[in-house]
């Protein structure tokens, strides 16, 4: 398989905090334009394991490369070698990630908020820049929300916000941490429905940690089930949480579905 087909493959990868062992051995591979869902229970790892694809976790064991490259890490002679923060952080221009909460800047608004990492990081002229977050606004459907601070929005318009600045980057993978989870119920639908426009597009490769079932199975390519640090099944949605195999997950399915 090309590095062009396939934009993350993971072997191996174990995480540890003290003698609790989150991941033991989570192999994962991406597809170009594929959406990927990962479910499971809390604890199970998944949420570490994104972290871990993009450095922001650093794996006790195991590699992850992007796009034919290591993440974190680089090969002199025999050895890997850790990068440095800054070379990391090149790595990850291209590994949009949106987090459980917003982490937007309040003393900026919403365009500036945008705008922050095109102009420091890939050097956009200012112009550029906010034409770039007029245009994702819209995308995200909150054109007369440009100038307003996040404290002014609701939790559903901020996590649509955050979702267009890690646009911005003009990301070839984005990563979602449980987006909808810090969410009032009544505000996970917009956020998901921004979700669905990405992933209907095909522009890009996405990997969604979440709960809502009902969104996984109408947009994901494939569905992974996570527990006890293991992927413990995967498949097509369908197959996964229609008939899924494996009593763990039909356990699951089951405390979240009734």
């Amino acid at each position: 398989m090309t590095n062009l087909v396939q934009p993350i493959r993971a072997r191996g990868i174990r995480k540890s905090y003290g003698s609790l062992e989150v991941l033991k051995g989570v192999d994962l591979d991406l597809a170009k334009g594929e959406v990927l869902c990962i479910l499971g229970p809390s604890g199970s790892g998944k949420s570490t394991l994104l972290r871990c694809l993009n450095h922001l976790e650093r794996p006790d064991g195991g590699m992850v490369e992007f796009e034919g490259c290591p993440v974190g890490y680089r090969l002199k002679g025999d050895r890997f070698h850790e990068l440095p923060e800054r070379e990391i952080q090149k790595q990850r221009k291209s590994m949009g990630m949106v987090f459980q909460r917003f982490n937007l800047f309040p003393h900026l608004t919403a365009r500036e908020n945008i705008m922050e990492a095109p102009r420091r990081v890939l050097k956009v002229s200012q112009a550029e820049a906010s034409a770039r977050a007029e245009r994702l606004m819209a995308q995200v459907g909150l054109a007369d929300k440009l100038d307003v601070y996040p404290g002014a929005l609701s939790g559903g318009q901020q996590q649509r916000v955050a979702i267009a600045r890690a646009l911005a980057m003009d990301p070839s993978v984005m990563l979602f941490d449980e987006p909808t989870s810090a969410l009032d119920p009544e505000l996970v639908g917009e956020v998901l429905d921004v979700m669905r426009m990405l992933a209907d597009s095909h522009a890009m490769s996405m990997i969604v940690v979440t709960h809502e079932i009902g969104f996984a199975r109408s947009v994901a390519d494939r569905v992974i089930f996570m527990d006890g640090g293991v992927i413990v099944e995967e498949g097509p949605p369908d197959e996964i949480l229609v008939h899924p195999q494996h009593e763990r997950t039909q356990a699951f399915l089951r405390r979240i579905l009734d």
